[in-house]
C-alpha cells in the first residue's frame, strides 16, 4: 500500500476525553474516529485492518478447536429475553425499542437466548451433540458512562461462543478445551495475561474464568498469589478464613437491595471493622440484581453476616456468606502465600452455564433412552475490539503504538526521505516491488511531506519494522529500524534487499 493513497488522518492533538494511551494513540494515529463522543467509533482503514487481523487469529484457533462459526441477528426479539427471565434483570444497559408494528426488540449485548433459540429448532437428539457454535459480531451495551475509547464503548465487536452438551462431564471437557484455546489466542497476539476466577454476573452459571490482560491502566482489580497460579477478580477472590474473638469490633453496612419487578428490601451487612464490603459478593449472597446506598431506613428486612464472624457473633437466625473483599496480605487458600493486587483488562470470559438457559427456553434433546433432557451449556466470550486497546496498553512508548507481530497493520514500512531525490525513489520503489512479490505486507511512504513528519507518523502508527532511505544513500547506506525501542541499524544499500528477504 502507498501511504499517499491511504486514509490515515494522523494528528498531533490529544482528544479532550482521552486519558489512556490506547485511546490517545488510536485516535491520533488515525485508526479510529469518535462518533459524537458517545462511546461509538468508526474504524478507519488502519483500524479495520488490525481489527480483521485480530479477528483472524481468534477464528483460526477456534476453528482448529472444532468450533463452527455462525452469524446471528444483531436485533433480538425481546420475547426471547422474557423467556429466559433476563429482560428485567439485565438493567438499563439493554437498549430496547419497538418496530413499526409495536413489537419489542433489543440490540443484543450478548446472544445466549438467540443461540439457544437457533439450536432448539435444529437439535433433537443426543447424537447431534456436542456442538460449539460461535460468532464474531457487533454487540451493544448502553453504558451509563462510556470511556477509555475501545476499552469501554457502547458498540463493540465481540466473539461469543456457546457449547451444547448431553452431560456436565462433557461440558467440563469443552470448558477446559476453550481455556486452552483462549490461551493460544492471547499468546499469539503477544499479550501478557492471567487466567483468573471470576463472578458470573448477568450471564449466570458457574465455573467462570476471566482472561485478564495485565496493565496498570486496567479497570479491574485482580488478586494474585506470587507463590502459585491462583488468581481471581476482586469480585470473586477468596482467602483463608480469619479468626476473630468476642471483643472484635464490627460494623454494619446498610443497603437497599433491588430485585426483579421493582421488588426491594433493606439489608444489613455485618463485617469486622477493618474489612471492606465487596458489593458483588454481597449482591450474590442475597440473589439481588443490584445494591444501592440507603440512609436512615425505618426497618431492616434482612441481615447478612460475613463468614469470618461465625465464631464471634450472636444473632437470631443468622445468615452467613463471604461478603468481604480480599485484602493484600491475606493468605492464599491454595498455598498460604501472601496475596497481592494487580490491575487487568478483562478481554475474555468463559462460563459453565449448565441448564440455566436451556431449561426456561425448552432447549431439550432426547437421550439414549428416548427421554427429554435439557441441554447442558457453556458460553465463551472475547472482546475483539477491546483487544486492540489491550495490545496498545501493553505495547507503546511516549511516541506512539508498538504493534505485536500478529496485530500490526503492516509488517514493514519503507520511508523515502526526499521524494525529489531520484536515487532514493528508485531504491524505495525497487524494495517495495520486491516485498510485494514475496507477499510481504508493506507500506511505502512516498509522500511529499518533510522527513521529520514522516518519522513522527511512523513512530505514532507503530509498524514493527522500517527501512529509511535518506541522505546516507549517497554513501551507500540505508537504515533498518525495529520500532520496539527504536533500534537502528545501518545497512549497505546493496545488501538491504537480501536482509529484508531473510527477515520476512
Amino acid at each position: 500500500m502507498r501511504f499517499s493513497r491511504l486514509l490515515i488522518p494522523t494528528t498531533k492533538e490529544t482528544p479532550n476525553d482521552a486519558t489512556l494511551a490506547s485511546h490517545i494513540y488510536l485516535i491520533r494515529g488515525g485508526f479510529i474516529q469518535s462518533v459524537g463522543g458517545s462511546g461509538l467509533y468508526n474504524f478507519l482503514p488502519l483500524g479495520k485492518k488490525i481489527l480483521d487481523k485480530v479477528r483472524a487469529v481468534v477464528k483460526e484457533e477456534l476453528d482448529k478447536a472444532g468450533c463452527q462459526e455462525v452469524s446471528l441477528s444483531f436485533v433480538t426479539p425481546a420475547a426471547l429475553w422474557e423467556e429466559s427471565g433476563r429482560l428485567e434483570k439485565y438493567g438499563k444497559e439493554l437498549l430496547r425499542f419497538k418496530d413499526r408494528k409495536n413489537n419489542d426488540f433489543i440490540l443484543g449485548p450478548t446472544h445466549e437466548e438467540m443461540m439457544v433459540n437457533m439450536v432448539r429448532q435444529s437439535v433433537k437428539s443426543y447424537k447431534q451433540l456436542p456442538l460449539n457454535l460461535y460468532q464474531i459480531n457487533l454487540k451493544f451495551r448502553d453504558e451509563i458512562r462510556p470511556r477509555f475509547g475501545l476499552m469501554r464503548g457502547r458498540e463493540f465487536l465481540m466473539k461469543d461462543g456457546y457449547s451444547f452438551h448431553a452431560s456436565t462431564e462433557d461440558l467440563q471437557r469443552e470448558f477446559a478445551l476453550m481455556e486452552e484455546t483462549y490461551k493460544k489466542i492471547f499468546t499469539r497476539l503477544g499479550l501478557e495475561f492471567r487466567v483468573v476466577d471470576a463472578d458470573s454476573g448477568a450471564i449466570g452459571g458457574s465455573g467462570s474464568k476471566e482472561f485478564m490482560v495485565l496493565a496498570d491502566s486496567g479497570e479491574d482489580t485482580i488478586v494474585v498469589c506470587p507463590d502459585c497460579e491462583y488468581g481471581a477478580n476482586i469480585e470473586a477472590a477468596v482467602a483463608q478464613s480469619k479468626s476473630y474473638d468476642a471483643s472484635t469490633e464490627i460494623k454494619v453496612v446498610t443497603m437497599k437491595a433491588l430485585y426483579d419487578e421493582g421488588v426491594t428490601e433493606i439489608v444489613e451487612f455485618v463485617l469486622e471493622e477493618s474489612e471492606l464490603l465487596e458489593e458483588v459478593k454481597a449482591c450474590n449472597s442475597i440473589n439481588a440484581n443490584d445494591l444501592v446506598d440507603v440512609e436512615n431506613p425505618n426497618t431492616v428486612d434482612r441481615r447478612m453476616i460475613d463468614n469470618n464472624l461465625k465464631e464471634c457473633t450472636v444473632y437470631e437466625n443468622p445468615e452467613y456468606a463471604d461478603i468481604s473483599a480480599v485484602q493484600e496480605g491475606d493468605a492464599c487458600t491454595r498455598c498460604g502465600g501472601a496475596l497481592h493486587y494487580s490491575k487487568g483488562i478483562e478481554a475474555g470470559h468463559i462460563f459453565q452455564l449448565g441448564t440455566q438457559y436451556s431449561e426456561p427456553l425448552a432447549a431439550n434433546f432426547l437421550d439414549e433412552n428416548g427421554k427429554a433432557q435439557p441441554m447442558v451449556m457453556g458460553t465463551y466470550g472475547i472482546g475483539v475490539s477491546r483487544l486492540l486497546a489491550g495490545i496498545i496498553e501493553q505495547n507503546h512508548d511516549d511516541k506512539g503504538c508498538v504493534w505485536t507481530k500478529e496485530s500490526a497493520p503492516f509488517d514493514l514500512q519503507i520511508i523515502i526521505s526526499n521524494i525529489k531525490d531520484e536515487a532514493q525513489v528508485a531504491l524505495g520503489e525497487k524494495l517495495y516491488a520486491a516485498m510485494l512479490e514475496k507477499g510481504v505486507d508493506v507500506l511505502l511512504d512516498e509522500r511529499k511531506d518533510r522527513f521529520g513528519a514522516k518519522m513522527k507518523d511512523y513512530e505514532l502508527i507503530g509498524v514493527p519494522h522500517a527501512v529509511v532511505i535518506g541522505k546516507k544513500l549517497a554513501d551507500g547506506v540505508v537504515e533498518f529500524i525495529i520500532r520496539d525501542g527504536m533500534k537502528k541499524e545501518e545497512v549497505s544499500a546493496l545488501a538491504i534487499a537480501d536482509l529484508l528477504l531473510e527477515r520476512f
